[in-house]
């Protein structure tokens, strides 16, 4: 079959089932369950084949979110075993970010030795990473007030669920936590920041010494972080099945139905990021001229990849792969990207100051402009640096909310179902921060002119 009529017979397939799902709902029509599960195999092979016929990673990886699923929902007992996939797939994409990061950091500032650039696109990245960090904080705000998701929610028992406990970070901790103090500590618990500054440091007095001292080092680092490319690519084969893991294993374990009684919550955080992707990313993306249909086929696989894992690690190394490939310089990239992960997590942002707003609801507690506005400065300045924190929009929600004295009761529902937040705000993540690195990239005239820019397919 050529890919058109696959991709005609998969749409068809999934026609079907969606009829026949709405008929056995409806009662219109009596349909075995084993019938529907036919159909939607038969729709997950569809795809299967019209990936193999396009040979494209990221209908591959949505072949594994697809099968995933089906998995998770039909076979539950059975899908909660496999998120060792997912696991295994997260573990080999960690063991790439430190060397990658600390080869392409040393050969894009020691390289070229122009120390006064990587001080001007600091200055750049960081009042960038803030505006929009702030604008995403709004939205969130403007749209729990709006869709008034929490109110009249019904809270759980505070001894049913489980809790997240994370102490309350001073401002000197924040800034304390930024620098290292062991380079192999930073890497075991996976603060990326922290490897960024020693690379940079790294960097910059590599650069001072003369060229015979400095070639030696500047060659390994070219090599280390060509290899680790490599090693990226080949990591990435086994992208589609860490994502099949990781869904399978979430749709098993929280099942779907999860969303029924928090659907309003669902839908407020998901038309807020929509709201941001298209009234305030497109614009900046229109506004500095970027291809779009370029920057489009460069971001869907690392977006996918976030989306299906819930990680933003596990698109880094593809996500800097393909902004190179844009035409973005790898210092650039280098610098820019892995810094936005610590200042730039715009999805997360969003989700925080929705999510807090949201506990003050379902506690009914209503909060003045003046109350709200001081919870949004605390997010701001707590949500840095907390890249390598697992499930770190559900960590900072909690210190804020310990912070404001709100009940834990309410923090009970943000935490069941998390996950299914997680996966879209990630990928959100990962687009702001490919969007930070092509517009710094631009602002420092570094990119080629649109018609030569060709990215990876």
């Amino acid at each position: 079959m050529t890919r058109n009529r696959l991709l005609t017979a998969f749409l068809a397939m999934c026609a079907v089932v969606a009829v026949l799902a709405l008929a056995s709902q409806s009662g219109s029509l009596h349909i075995s369950n084993l019938v529907l599960v036919i159909a939607r195999c038969i729709a997950i092979v569809l795809l299967a084949c019209y990936a193999t016929a396009r040979r494209s990673m990221t209908l591959w990886i949505l072949v594994g979110l697809a099968a995933g699923i089906e998995f998770g929902h039909d076979a539950p007992a059975t899908a909660v075993h496999f998120q060792i996939l997912g696991a295994i797939f997260l573990r080999l994409i960690r063991t790439i970010i430190a060397p990658l990061l600390f080869g392409t950091l040393v050969v894009g500032i020691a390289g070229h030795a122009e120390l006064k650039k990587v001080g001007r696109m600091a200055v750049k990245s960081l009042v960038f990473f803030e505006v929009i960090s702030t604008i995403a904080l709004v939205i969130g705000v403007i749209a729990i007030n709006v869709s008034r998701a929490g109110f009249g929610v019904e809270l759980p028992a505070a001894g049913m669920s489980q809790s997240v406990a994370t102490p309350m970070q001073t401002p000197a901790q924040l800034i304390l936590n930024i620098f290292p103090e062991n380079i192999a500590k930073s890497v075991a618990d996976g603060q990326i920041l922290q490897v960024v500054i020693f690379s940079i440091l790294f960097a910059m007095g590599l650069a001072l010494v003369n060229e015979q001292k400095r070639r030696p080092m500047l060659s390994f680092a070219e090599s280390l972080s060509e290899t680790m490319f490599k090693f990226t690519n080949i990591v990435m084969y086994l992208a589609p099945v860490g994502v099949f893991g990781a869904i399978a294993y979430t749709t098993g374990h929280l099942g779907l139905g999860v969303m029924l009684p928090l659907l309003k919550l669902l839908a407020t955080l998901y038309v807020a990021l929509a709201a941001f992707v298209f009234l305030v990313l497109l614009p900046i993306a229109l506004f500095v001229r970027i291809p779009l249909r370029k920057f489009l086929r460069a971001i869907a696989e690392p977006a996918t990849i976030a989306f299906g894992t819930s990680s933003s690690e596990a698109a880094l190394p593809c996500a800097m792969e393909n902004m190179e490939s844009l035409g973005v310089p790898r210092g650039v990239v280098a610098f820019v990207m892995p810094t936005g992960y610590s200042f730039n997590l715009t999805g997360s942002s969003l989700y925080e100051s929705l999510g807090l707003i949201f506990m003050a609801q379902a506690a009914g507690i209503h909060l003045t402009i003046g109350q709200e506005s001081l919870m949004m400065l605390t997010l701001l300045l707590t949500s840095k640096g907390t890249a390598g924190v697992a499930r770190a929009g559900l960590v900072i929600i909690l210190a804020a909310a310990t912070s404001f004295h709100l009940p834990m009761e309410s923090f009970y529902l943000l935490f069941a179902v998390d996950p299914l937040m997680d996966m879209v705000r990630t990928a959100v993540n990962v687009v702001g921060n490919c969007l930070a690195t092509v517009v710094v990239g631009q602002w420092e005239g570094d990119l080629p002119p649109a018609s030569a820019v060709s990215p990876q397919s």
